[in-house]
């Protein structure tokens, strides 16, 4: 009997000590993955973040685990594993997930570093559509954490990401707000790091536009900031004169000067308390108008859904009868091709923030080939000539010959006789190309031009073509982070460029 008492008191303590254990064993990992990184030693320092993450993530220590996960998940970034740190990442979350579960309350605090940096890889990797719902995510942990800090971060990561896709109007009011809380805090110094980081922002992206505003922003905040430091030295010296004047005054008569003191004092006072009462209605109409507008968004996502699920639903239904009926018929032939362009039109909208794989593709082959495959579809004596340059880039081979080989089919079929159809490559920018086609047809009116890639805007008869064949290029051109445009500007003909963003 005895010796089983001491067995449970043996095993108690154990388990009393086991957490501590790890928990001590998980800031000695850290403090070494610390060292390794200052010494720039990145594969033993994202090694030891690991090792320590999940020491104190068995000591059930979940700020410094998610910490040093966050840590390691962006050596691996660095590096440009993207696979093992979304892995990581994600297995982060699922820890926190099982914390909120155990403790019973909600870490928005330690969601948001996860999130942050799983929108730092989107950004690098150029994926707009899912880096900007990683920031929507960012902006509602930020929201539920209360903490000054992360509001403050939120802003530069939203700079960061508005300046990053072109977006400069929105990146210009995150950052003048993140400037404007470092001036109310009279934190001059972070002010000023905030315009030096924006302006290398602009060099290491190559914006000479972008270093310009930022560069003339420094200089006009820069010269506000003198003059309100100056402005502060002068209120200092008027206070102490004043100061000064107050006390003679109270040699004089202090009970009326005291007087005057706490009228003043109940002034200031209601004033404030007016302030605050506006500002709470205020903040209590902005944030009933969030939830209305929000609410209204979640319904038009789920009224879309459901739409494109009815008309897959029409499509698949319709697909066994059209079996049945003699294909050699031009209506069946209409109502099958009608039926496949729905579902592949489905597919692509449910698939369309998974992007496509790349590869090296030679520019000059590329574009014969595509050519060569509506050679004979044209009209007697049209001119088919393509201009691309000798020279490799990342693209999908398959899709982007696809949308091409579409767009020259609808040249051919509507350029006249003895007219002219070009296919054109152009580089934009060191990741940004354009393949543009072009013919000397009869154009496209303005009426059509509305709706030019817009599916089911119209009856039609099918019998001459059902309209999805640019909608469905559309969505294939950003599923690969790209669009399709028609060029306006163009008069004599019919002028589409699709421009891809490697």
């Amino acid at each position: 009997m005895k010796n089983i008492i001491r067995l449970l008191i043996i095993t108690a303590l154990c388990c009393i000590s086991l957490p501590s254990t790890a928990q001590g064993k998980g800031e000695g990992l850290q403090r070494q993955a610390q060292e390794s990184l200052t010494d720039k030693d990145y594969i033993r320092a994202r090694y030891m973040f690991l090792q320590a993450y999940n020491a104190y993530m068995d000591a059930g220590q979940y700020a410094q685990g998610v910490a040093c996960g966050v840590q390691a998940g962006a050596l691996y970034h660095r590096e440009n594993y993207y696979k093992e740190a979304f892995e990581l990442l994600y297995k982060v979350e699922q820890n926190i997930i099982e914390g909120e579960r155990k403790t019973g309350s909600p870490m928005p605090a330690l969601r948001y570093p996860v999130t942050r940096e799983r929108l730092q890889m989107y950004i690098k990797l150029r994926n707009a559509a899912r880096a900007k719902e990683q920031l929507a995510k960012l902006q509602g942990w930020a929201e539920s954490a209360q903490v000054d800090s992360l509001s403050t971060d939120l802003l530069y990561t939203q700079a960061n990401y508005y300046y990053t896709f072109g977006q400069n109007q929105q990146g210009d009011a995150a950052f003048n707000a993140l400037v404007q809380r470092y001036a109310q805090q009279k934190d001059y110094d972070k002010a000023r790091a905030c315009y030096q980081e924006m302006i290398g922002m602009g060099r290491r992206s190559g914006s000479t536009a972008l270093v310009a505003r930022a560069y003339d922003k420094y200089m006009a905040w820069n010269d506000s900031i003198r003059a309100i430091e100056a402005q502060e030295k002068y209120n200092d010296l008027k206070a102490q004169y004043e100061a000064s004047l107050q006390t003679i005054a109270e040699k004089d008569d202090s009970l009326a000067a005291r007087q005057y003191t706490i009228i003043g004092l109940c002034v200031l006072a209601l004033i404030l308390a007016a302030a605050l009462v506006l500002g709470g209605i205020v903040l209590l109409r902005y944030i009933m108008q969030t939830r209305k507008q929000k609410k209204v968004i979640e319904t038009v996502n789920e009224h879309n859904a459901l739409k494109t699920q009815f008309i897959r639903n029409i499509s698949a239904q319709m697909k066994p009868t059209l079996d049945t009926l003699d294909a050699s018929q031009p209506g069946v032939r209409a109502l099958s091709a009608f039926s496949d362009h729905i579902e592949e039109l489905s597919a692509l909208e449910d698939t369309l923030t998974e992007p496509y794989e790349l590869e090296e593709v030679n520019v000059s082959a590329f574009c014969e080939g595509v050519m060569d495959q509506i050679r004979g579809t044209e009209k007697e004596g049209v001119a088919l000539t393509v201009n691309a340059p000798k020279l490799t880039v990342k693209l999908n081979k398959e899709h982007v010959a696809k949308i091409l080989v579409h767009l020259l089919r609808n040249a051919a079929e509507h350029t006249p006789a003895e007219g002219k159809i070009w296919l054109d490559f152009k580089k934009r920018g060191a990741h940004t190309h354009q393949f543009v086609v072009t013919d000397t047809g009869c154009g496209i009116t303005e009426e059509q031009r509305a709706n030019l890639f817009k599916p089911f805007s119209e009856l039609k008869d099918l019998t001459k073509g059902d309209g999805l064949g640019l909608p469905i290029c559309s969505l294939e051109a950003t599923k690969m982070n790209g669009s399709l445009s028609l060029d306006t500007d163009y008069t004599k003909g019919a002028r589409f460029v699709l421009e891809l963003h490697a």
